[in-house]
C-alpha cells in the first residue's frame, strides 16, 4: 500500500512515548491529516479535484454554488442593516475556488455589498493556504487564525463547506453492552519492513464521550444495538464551534457538510459508523492503509452542532438539505435558463450536468445546510432567509 514511511514512523514514536503505548483514534487522525511536515492536507502534491485527487466538492462542479451563496450572504448583510464592514469567515477554504466564486460574483453584481466586505479565511493547511493566496491575488482577502480575531469582534457570517467531517473523531464500539474506546497502536509485522497499526479497546479517554451521547438522548443499553456495534463522536466539531460563537458578536453560522440528525447517525443499523477514506476517487473504510496519501472523514451529526450551538448562545435558524437550499436560492431559474444561453452544446451539457449534481439527493444535493444565528434582535430574526423558504 502507498503510506507514507515518515509519517507511519512519526504516528509510531509518538504511540511509544505514551505510557499505554496507544492513542486515541482521534489522535491517529489528526497526524494523518495534519501532521505539519507529512499530513495529508500538509503535502505539496494534495490535489482536490477531477483529475490526480482524491475527492471533489461542490465548487469543482461549476461557479454557481458559490453564486448562489453569494446571494444569501447578500440577503444577511441586508437583515443586519448593511453593516460595514460585514464579515465573510470562510473556515477551510480548499482551493480557493468558493472565495473565488462568490468574490467575483459580488464585485459584478453588487458593488456596494463589495465594497463594505471583509473576507477573512482561517486556513489550517500551509500547502492550501497558499495556492488560496495565489488564486485570489486580486481581491482584498485577509488570512488569519481563530487567535487573531477577539471574542464577539465579527459582524457577518462565518461558514464552511466540507469541513467539519474532516475534524478527528473518537471512535467508539459496545462490547457487553458497555461503551469502550477504540485505541490504535502499533504491530510491527516481521514479514514486512514497515510498521503497521492495529485498533485495541479500552475506558474511554474522557467522560465526555458518555456524557455527549446521553446529551443527544442515545441509549446503548437498549436491545436494538448489537454486540460491535461503533461508531464516532466529534468532540473537536464542539470545541470549534465554541471558538466561533466566541467571536460571532451578530450575525450568522453557516455550515455545509454530510450528515445526518443524531437519531438517523446512531441508528442501530449503521452499525459501523460512518468513516470514509477516500483515494483517488475512490472511497472505502481502512484508515491504516495509504497512510498520509489518502482523504480520512465522518459524516456529521447536526443535531450534535444544533444543541452544542444553543449551549453557546447559538439559536437554531434552520436545517436544510443542500439541494433545497439552493433551488430556493435560484438554481431551480438558472437551469431554465441554460435554454437560451449561446454556447457550444457539449458546453451546455457539462455545465447542466453540474448543476443536476448540485441537486442530487443521493450525493451533495444530500448534504445538510445548517444555519445558526447570534445578537440579532427580534425584527431580524423574523426576517426568513432565502435558503430556507421552499417555493409552495
Amino acid at each position: 500500500m502507498d503510506s507514507n514511511p515518515a509519517l507511519c514512523a512519526a504516528i509510531a514514536n509518538h504511540i511509544t512515548t505514551t505510557p499505554q503505548q496507544r492513542i486515541t483514534f482521534a489522535e491517529f487522525m489528526d497526524m494523518v491529516l495534519y501532521h505539519p511536515e507529512y499530513g495529508y492536507y500538509s503535502r505539496d502534491a494534495l490535489k482536490i479535484g477531477f483529475k490526480g485527487g482524491d475527492f471533489f466538492t461542490s465548487p469543482n462542479l461549476c461557479s454557481d454554488f458559490g453564486e448562489l451563496l453569494a446571494e444569501q450572504f447578500l440577503q444577511m448583510w441586508e437583515i443586519l442593516g448593511k453593516p460595514v464592514p460585514f464579515s465573510l469567515v470562510e473556515m477551510g477554504a480548499g482551493q480557493g475556488l468558493l472565495a473565488l466564486h462568490i468574490l467575483k460574483y459580488h464585485q459584478l453584481h453588487y458593488p456596494d455589498f463589495f465594497t463594505a466586505l471583509e473576507y477573512i479565511i482561517i486556513e489550517k493547511s500551509p500547502t492550501l493556504r497558499q495556492e488560496q493566496q495565489q488564486r485570489l491575488q486580486d481581491f482584498p482577502v485577509r488570512w488569519c487564525k481563530f487567535e487573531d480575531i477577539p471574542s464577539n469582534a465579527i459582524a457577518g457570517c462565518f461558514f464552511s463547506n466540507e469541513l467539519v467531517d474532516a475534524f478527528p473523531v473518537h471512535q467508539f464500539i459496545l462490547e457487553t453492552g458497555q461503551l469502550r474506546e477504540i485505541f490504535v497502536t502499533t504491530d510491527k509485522n516481521e514479514k514486512e519492513t514497515c510498521l503497521s497499526f492495529v485498533e485495541v479497546t479500552g475506558e474511554p479517554s474522557t467522560p465526555q464521550l458518555a456524557e455527549h451521547l446521553d446529551s443527544l438522548g442515545i441509549d446503548f443499553t437498549q436491545s436494538a444495538y448489537p454486540d460491535g456495534y461503533r461508531s464516532e463522536i466529534n468532540l473537536a466539531a464542539l470545541d470549534w464551534l465554541s471558538i466561533v460563537a466566541d467571536r460571532l458578536q451578530r450575525g450568522y453560522v453557516l455550515t455545509i457538510d454530510y450528515g445526518y440528525p443524531a437519531n438517523r447517525y446512531y441508528n442501530p443499523r449503521r452499525s459501523q459508523g460512518t468513516l470514509q477514506c477516500y483515494y483517488h476517487h475512490r472511497f472505502h473504510d481502512n484508515p491504516y492503509i495509504n497512510i498520509g496519501r489518502q482523504d480520512i472523514t465522518a459524516h456529521v451529526d447536526f443535531t450534535a452542532l444544533e444543541r452544542w450551538g444553543e449551549k453557546c448562545n447559538l439559536k437554531n435558524v434552520g436545517f436544510i438539505q443542500q439541494g433545497l437550499f439552493l433551488m430556493a436560492l435560484g438554481l431551480g431559474d438558472r437551469i431554465a435558463a441554460l435554454s437560451y444561453q449561446k454556447q457550444p452544446l457539449s458546453q451546455l451539457l457539462q455545465h447542466r450536468d453540474a448543476l443536476h449534481q448540485l441537486l442530487d439527493p443521493t450525493g451533495l444535493g444530500g448534504f445538510g445546510v445548517l444555519i445558526q444565528s447570534k445578537g440579532l434582535d427580534n425584527t431580524e430574526i423574523s426576517q426568513p432567509l432565502k435558503g430556507l423558504t421552499l417555493p409552495e
